[in-house]
């Protein structure tokens, strides 16, 4: 068997924003937004259900799905697969934004529904955090009371979840580990939800037209592409960075000896003579002296 990778975006619409994703996705957040929670989910309507595959052009590399709640809690779900500068505030924005156009003008502020933004990310956003899983609402700074909880920002760092199908406890585990782990499993792993089950049989790669796979692995080459520029620019930066460094030190080491040998020549030679041994300015020198 071999399953699409759920990181791209055909693959995440399939599996969480389409027609058939209902139940899969009250699963899904059930285990993320609500884990620690005795409130669950018991149903929702996928806005704007995504259906069938084409690759709508490769210039994006995120994808999100978005669903109301049967309590009325609007929910944004993304898929981020490249970090990139402002995508923190973008996702506070997002939040905002789908918070702020449920009202007309003139209408009730106690007509407004919580947004939650769930932000599943394939990169490392907060280093001094090992947590996979971190949440924020607004908090009193000192005492930590509790605002409002009408806009929660929910991330998922993939890179930091390390474990192995052996090793996945509960069905937030299992969850993270199909998301990560999808696109490289060659059977369906035993033990595990039947909803991730269904989310699994949903990208089997056996059941795709040619045109859909060929769509898939065109974009999984671009993201791929778009990772290793990303890598080359950082090496790259990190070489020159090195390089300059070295020929810096080289040459404040170098000045740093010429300056000893001006020293012991203060008292023997004139400034001008002095010069041309150390190749020293004869400002230098004379601010020796």
């Amino acid at each position: 068997m071999q399953f699409l990778d759920v990181r791209t975006d055909y693959a995440f619409k399939k599996v969480f924003g389409s027609k058939e994703s209902k139940n899969i996705l009250i699963s899904f957040l059930n285990s993320i937004v609500y884990k620690e929670s005795t409130k669950k989910i018991a149903d929702l309507t996928i806005v704007d259900p995504y259906n069938i595959p084409m690759l709508k052009g490769m210039k994006d590399t995120f994808v999100d799905v978005k669903a109301d709640l049967n309590d009325g809690t609007k929910v944004i779900i993304e898929m981020q697969v490249l970090n990139h500068m402002g995508f923190e505030k973008r996702v506070l924005y997002n939040a905002a934004k789908n918070y702020s156009v449920q009202l007309n003008k003139n209408e009730s502020y106690e007509l407004l529904n919580p947004v939650i933004a769930l932000n599943i990310v394939d990169f490392n956003m907060f280093n001094e955090n090992n947590e996979v899983i971190t949440n924020f609402k607004l908090l009193e700074k000192q005492q930590f009371i509790n605002y409002n909880d009408d806009i929660e920002l929910i991330f998922i760092e993939l890179p930091k979840f390390s474990k192995t199908e052996e090793e996945l406890e509960n069905i937030t585990d299992q969850w993270i580990y199909f998301i990560k782990n999808a696109g490289s499993l060659e059977y369906i792993p035993k033990n595990i939800d039947e909803c991730i089950v269904e989310a699994l049989k949903s990208v089997n790669e056996a059941g795709m037209s040619k045109s859909e796979l060929e769509s898939q692995h065109k974009r999984k080459e671009f993201i791929f592409i778009q990772k290793s520029s990303i890598e080359l620019a950082k090496e790259q930066g990190i070489a020159q960075g090195i390089e300059q460094g070295m020929e810096k030190g080289i040459q404040e080491g170098e000045n740093k000896k010429a300056m000893e040998i001006a020293k012991n020549l203060l008292d023997v030679l004139d400034d001008e003579t002095i010069s041309l041994k150390t190749g020293l300015s004869k400002e230098e020198i004379h601010a020796l002296r």
